[in-house]
C-alpha cells in the first residue's frame, strides 16, 4: 500500500542519460511524483529525492552514470537516492555500494517505481532494509528472462513534443550490445492503450507525438497486432497534428509502412534508421537482420515516396572485425547514399558480449579519424539538405526558450528553425506558425526564419 501523505512537501531532482525512451520514463515518473505532491527542486533547492535513469550503451555511458550519482549525491546531502535504467539492470551490485545510494531498481521493478519509494521512506531507518546507514543500498532487479512487464509512458516533460513509449526490449542480441540484456525481450501494450494515451496528450494541449521504443517495428509479438496498425489507428486519431517514429530497423521497415506514411495525415517525412556498417562483412559479424542491398532500397523506396524526407542514419565505428577496408566500404556506401545525417559512435567494448570473440582490434585513433571523417560527410549531408529549403516557407512548431533568447523549433521534415530573440514571444510556444526560412544561424546549426503568419 502506497503512503501518499509521506510523499507531501517533498522535492525532486530527475537526471537522465541515454535515449528518447530514458527521457519518456524519466518524464512520466515526474508526473506521477507531482499527482502525489512532490514539486521539481528550482535552481539552489535540495532534493528530498535523487532519481537517476542510466544507460549502458557504452563505457563511456556506464562512466557518466557513476558521475551523476556522485554529483547528485553531494549536491543532496541526505537526499533518498534511486538509480534505474539500463545500467541499474546490468551492474546492480556495483551501483548498490556507491555512498548515499538507497534504491537500485532494475527493468522490471521500475513500473513499481511509487510503490518502492514509499517502503523505502517507511523502512528508511533500517539498516537492514534501506541502506544508508549499511553501506549496500537495496537492489531489486531480474533476471533477463523474467522482465515481464510494460511500464506505460507518454508525457513530455519540460519539452513541446510527448515522447509515447510503445514497445520495450529486443530479441535481436546482436553481438556488440547489451540492451536486450538491460531491457529484456521485445514486449508491447495494445492499440487501443496507446491511442488512449495519446488522447490523454491531445487534453493535454500536445499537438506532436513521438512514438518511441527500443525496437519499435517488432511491435505486436505481445498482442498480435502489427506496428502499421498502430500507425494506422494514431493516424485516425483526431487532435494530434504531427507524428514522428524514433527509429525503425531497416528490416522491419516494410513497403507498406513506408507508402502510407507518405500520404498519411499527421506522419511527418522524418525517418531514423539504423545502419551501423555499410560492409556486408561487418554486418554478418554483428549478427545484423539484413545486408547493405536492402538498406539501399529501403531509403531509395523512402525518397522515391516522400523526396522531402529528412533522414537520419545511426553509424558504428571501430568495432571489432571493421578493417580499413571494411571502413571504407562503409564510407563510400554513406557517400552515395541520399540520406541526410550520421549519428556516429565509437565501437566500445561491453562486457558479456559475443563481440569480444571477434579477433580484429581497431585501435583507438583510428576509431577517432574514422568518426571524424563520418562527421565531417554527415554535416555536408546536412548543409546540403538545409540549403535547399532556403527561402521556402515551412510549418514550424515552436518550443519555448528561456526569456531573451531565440526561440527553435522543427519543420516537418525536421530542419530545424531559429526565431530571433526579437521577434520570439512566449505564446508562440507549442504553436505551428509559418515561416519564411532564411540563411543559417552564427553556428549553422539552424535556418533563420521570419514568420509569415504573426
Amino acid at each position: 500500500m502506497i503512503d501518499t501523505s509521506a510523499f507531501q512537501g517533498k522535492k525532486a531532482a530527475y537526471y537522465t542519460l541515454g535515449c528518447k525512451l530514458n527521457f519518456s520514463e524519466t518524464s512520466t515518473f515526474g508526473k506521477m511524483l507531482s499527482e502525489l505532491g512532490v514539486q521539481s527542486v528550482k535552481k539552489g533547492e535540495k532534493a528530498d529525492i535523487c532519481l537517476i535513469n542510466t544507460c549502458s550503451v557504452t563505457e563511456v555511458a556506464d562512466h557518466k552514470c557513476r558521475q551523476a550519482i556522485h554529483r547528485l549525491v553531494r549536491q543532496n546531502p541526505g537526499a533518498f537516492v534511486v538509480v534505474t535504467g539500463c545500467y541499474a539492470q546490468l551492474e546492480p551490485l556495483k551501483i548498490s555500494k556507491i555512498e548515499g545510494v538507497d534504491l537500485v531498481l532494475g527493468s522490471n521493478e521500475k513500473a513499481n517505481l511509487v510503490q518502492y519509494l514509499s517502503d523505502g521512506f517507511v523502512s528508511r531507518g533500517s539498516a537492514s532494509t534501506y541502506g544508508k546507514d549499511s553501506g549496500t543500498a537495496t537492489h531489486c532487479t531480474e533476471k533477463t528472462k523474467d522482465i515481464k512487464t510494460f511500464a506505460p509512458s507518454c508525457s513530455r516533460g519540460n519539452r513541446t513534443r510527448y515522447f509515447l513509449k510503445v514497445q520495450d526490449g529486443c530479441d535481436y542480441f546482436c553481438t556488440y550490445c547489451t540492451i536486450p540484456y538491460a531491457r529484456g525481450f521485445s514486449r508491447n501494450p495494445t492499440i487501443a492503450s496507446l491511442v488512449a494515451q495519446a488522447e490523454e496528450a491531445v487534453r493535454e494541449g500536445g499537438k506532436e507525438i513521438v512514438l518511441t521504443g527500443v525496437n519499435i517495428g517488432d511491435f505486436g509479438k505481445t498482442t498480435g497486432e502489427s506496428f502499421v496498425d498502430l500507425v494506422k489507428a494514431l493516424d485516425a486519431m483526431e487532435g494530434v497534428q504531427r507524428y514522428r517514429i524514433s527509429s525503425m530497423e531497416p528490416d522491419l521497415l516494410s513497403d507498406e509502412l513506408i507508402d502510407y506514411c507518405a500520404q498519411s495525415r499527421a506522419f511527418m517525412p522524418h525517418w531514423h534508421i539504423p545502419l551501423q556498417s555499410g560492409s556486408d562483412t561487418v554486418l554478418k559479424l554483428m549478427h545484423r537482420h539484413y545486408d547493405r542491398q536492402l538498406f539501399a532500397d529501403k531509403i531509395h523506396r523512402i525518397k522515391e515516396m516522400t523526396p522531402d524526407a529528412f533522414i537520419g542514419v545511426d553509424v558504428m565505428v571501430g568495432c571489432r572485425g571493421e578493417t580499413p577496408e571494411c571502413f571504407e566500404e562503409t564510407y563510400e556506401f554513406l557517400k552515395a547514399l541520399d540520406v541526410t545525417q550520421l549519428h556516429v559512435f565509437p565501437y566500445s567494448e561491453r562486457p558479456g558480449t559475443s563481440a569480444l570473440k571477434i579477433p580484429y582490434v581497431v585501435a583507438d585513433a583510428d576509431k577517432r579519424e574514422r568518426s571524424r571523417r563520418l562527421l565531417e560527410l554527415s554535416d555536408e549531408k546536412t548543409y546540403a539538405f538545409y540549403e535547399h529549403y532556403i527561402g521556402q516557407e515551412a510549418e514550424v512548431l515552436f518550443e519555448k526558450a528561456p526569456r531573451g533568447k531565440a526561440m527553435h523549433g522543427f519543420t516537418k521534415n525536421y530542419i530545424r528553425v531559429e526565431l530571433s530573440a526579437a521577434e520570439a514571444r512566449e505564446e508562440y510556444d507549442n504553436q505551428l506558425m509559418t515561416v519564411q526560412l532564411g540563411g543559417f544561424n552564427h553556428d549553422k546549426t539552424a535556418l533563420k526564419a521570419t514568420l509569415k503568419n504573426g
